[in-house]
């Protein structure tokens, strides 16, 4: 119980100072009607009342025999989405959204157990969508990376 409310305690204070950084952000131009500030200070603001809550709960996290333990193939797993995911923040720019999305989906996919077929199809299916949706629809511009040639 001690540890979980430091680490709470730990994680709060990195959150406050993270909000404290990004307060006075102000984007020499702005696309979006609520300014690039809005969406970090929402995710700190919301991890902050989680931490809050933790901090102050009467009684300590129990784990239960359903939740998956935390062991060698988990840890490996959680390790190689994080690789994946960073690897999609290099790729992000130079391939475009759905290139590097449709290269990072399918090995996704496939680690938490997806057939070849259909982690092909369905996040192929995404990535357009999603471009469609946030280019098109949302007006929040996604590159397009070596597809720029699509785009009239």
């Amino acid at each position: 119980m001690l540890l979980q409310r430091l680490f709470a305690s730990a994680l709060l204070l990195v959150c406050a100072a993270l909000v404290l950084m990004a307060w006075p952000y102000q984007a020499a131009y702005s696309y979006e009607p609520v300014g690039p500030r809005a969406f970090p200070l929402l995710m700190l603001g919301l991890m902050m009342v989680g931490l809050l809550y933790m901090l102050f709960r009467p009684n300590a996290v129990v784990h239960t025999e359903e939740e998956p333990a935390l062991d060698r193939p988990t840890l490996i797993k959680i390790g190689l989405c994080t690789l994946l995911l960073l690897v999609f923040a290099g790729l992000f720019e130079p391939l475009g959204f759905i290139l590097s999305s449709m290269l990072i989906g399918i090995p996704m996919a496939r680690l938490y157990g997806g057939r070849w077929g259909l982690s092909i199809l369905v996040v192929t299916l995404m990535s357009v969508g999603l471009y469609l949706l946030f280019d098109k629809a949302m007006d929040v511009p996604l590159p397009l990376g070596v597809l720029d040639v699509l785009e009239n």
